[in-house]
């Protein structure tokens, strides 16, 4: 993803940078979706058919990443943290912790359909934690 190598080499120049006067290493992070106490970051995200979105827990409370089953484009795979196959299976697995990533984990989906993909969080679906990835040919 074009995007995400240009962030990253912005990044890590101005880190590189910065080391040199503040004497600390830079590290390699590479995420296009971060998620903070009750939202992610950005909530809307563009990429091309074939990317794969990969999402970072920078917060300290654990997260999903949960597809909204009914709305994903016809011939689309559905995504969960936790491998589930099913949105009612990844809810319900939810009280075992299944699921679950915790800071500073990641998890990534690659998205080989074009259309909108809306996603929640399972904890925080109520407070409006939800987001959407576009894909386009």
């Amino acid at each position: 993803m074009q995007r995400r190598r240009f962030l990253r080499a912005v990044g890590v120049g101005a880190t590189t940078l910065a080391a040199g006067c503040l004497g600390f290493q830079p590290t390699a992070d590479s995420y296009d979706v971060g998620m903070t106490a009750q939202a992610f970051r950005p909530r809307e995200i563009t990429v091309s058919v074939g990317d794969t979105v990969v999402w970072k827990n920078t917060s300290t409370r654990a997260h999903s990443v949960t597809a909204y089953e009914a709305a994903l484009p016809l011939g689309a795979d559905y995504f969960a943290t936790g491998g589930f196959d099913t949105e009612q299976s990844a809810r319900d697995a939810w009280d075992d912790n299944d699921g679950v990533i915790t800071n500073g984990q990641t998890f990534g989906h690659r998205f080989e359909v074009a259309g909108e993909f809306p996603y929640f969080c399972i904890p925080h679906e109520t407070a409006g934690m939800v987001g959407t990835v576009i894909v386009e040919e």
